[in-house]
């Protein structure tokens, strides 16, 4: 057990939201976290920016600053894929597909300022912010590892932290490849319901009809965590308290 119970915040998107239960019983486990979760699907990080008021789908009271203020976390983990379409309303209208400069730059603006903005309402206790990497992009494989290096190149000025889970839903020897399938690792052969695939080899990651979110329940009209047991989830979080774990001990 490590010596300090460490308060852990995580924001962001829909692949946070269904993964936030997983993630959160995982941190308990291991760490005896105190831990909060905040996400909202379709967001992107200037929605947690205050001062964005109508324009974000965050409200204020689950802004990234706020809950600092409330919280003192140690951790504030950040997991976004990075949405860039016209409903991500902070975005002002800037996507990847019609503006792929213009796109990144702001991106790299709002990393810069959703830092900046924890950390100035922390105090004297200031929280270790991770950065979540995220996994193939099968429509745009260039764009994440963009915005991976845009995770990271923010991780290193700032002292903060990057947690490589999307490593573990790509294949070991092709990082940025998009897959269905991989072959079930040690714990889901021990565990039947995460090997899911005919002869007990190989698991899904993505359902037939998604490829971006890794819950294999259907998708619903609103959105929630993960209600059945997904390997991506599981390989994500578990990639996620990894990090926040060498950090704690």
């Amino acid at each position: 057990m490590p010596a300090k119970r460490p308060t852990v915040l995580y924001l962001g998107d829909s692949l946070a939201m269904e993964n936030q239960k997983v993630l959160g019983g995982l941190l308990q486990d291991e760490l005896k976290a105190r831990y909060t979760s905040a996400p909202y699907s379709g967001t992107t990080l200037c929605d947690y920016l205050e001062g964005t008021g109508e324009k974000s789908l965050v409200p204020p009271r689950d802004k990234a600053a706020a809950l600092v203020r409330s919280l003192r976390p140690d951790f504030v983990v950040l997991q976004f894929w990075a949405n860039a379409w016209d409903y991500t309303w902070c975005m002002d209208g800037i996507t990847h597909g019609k503006d792929p400069a213009t796109y990144f730059a702001r991106y790299t603006s709002d990393a810069r300022k959703l830092t900046d903005q924890i950390t100035n309402a922390s105090g004297a206790k200031r929280p270790k912010v991770v950065w979540v990497l995220q996994g193939p992009d099968p429509i745009t494989p260039d764009r994440v590892r963009r915005v991976n290096a845009i995770y990271q190149q923010q991780a290193e000025a700032s002292g903060g932290l990057v947690a490589d889970a999307g490593k573990e839903v790509g294949p070991a020897d092709a990082r940025y490849t998009w897959v269905q399938h991989l072959p079930c690792t040690p714990y889901e052969r021990d565990h039947p319901a995460y090997c899911t695939q005919p002869g007990g080899n190989r698991t899904a990651l993505h359902r037939d009809d998604d490829y971006l979110h890794f819950c294999l329940a259907p998708t619903t009209a609103k959105s929630r965590p993960c209600p059945v047991p997904s390997p991506g989830i599981l390989r994500m979080t578990r990639a996620i308290t990894k990090t926040l774990a060498a950090a704690v001990n």
